[in-house]
């Protein structure tokens, strides 16, 4: 029997990125995400994009966020334009998430998780 929510799995997770005024990269993921490969990798490629050549610091608002796949984690584990990695998120699922992800893949540049958003920022900011 099909699961009830096979053809959501299909749909695409939209993300919000934006190059913010002070040179950071802001990625935003919506309520309930299931971030899967494909959705990882539009993400990836779109933060490639939006840099060129260019290297910037990013925080990922992964407060909502339910679910990132083994697929995805692994994209994420790849290098990319973002030179620091702020993780921003507010709940235990949250930390749960992060901490797995930190602990199981080698993220390609500093990366921590954070609860407060001005401390991720500052961190982003630091030399």
């Amino acid at each position: 029997m099909e699961h009830p929510d096979a053809s959501e799995d299909l749909q695409p997770v939209t993300f919000q990125l934006e190059l913010e005024e002070q040179g950071i990269l802001r990625l935003t993921w919506p309520r309930g995400a299931r971030i899967k490969e494909a959705d990882a990798q539009r993400a990836m490629d779109r933060v490639n994009e939006l840099c060129g050549a260019d290297r910037y610091p990013m925080i990922v608002d992964m407060a909502t966020t339910d679910d990132v796949t083994r697929g995805a984690r692994s994209v994420f584990a790849k290098p990319c334009q973002a030179n620091r990695i702020a993780l921003w998120g507010s709940s235990p699922v949250d930390r749960v998430i992060a901490n797995f992800f930190l602990g199981i893949m080698k993220p390609p540049c500093p990366t921590r998780f954070f609860t407060d958003q001005t401390e991720a920022l500052e961190w982003l900011v630091e030399e």
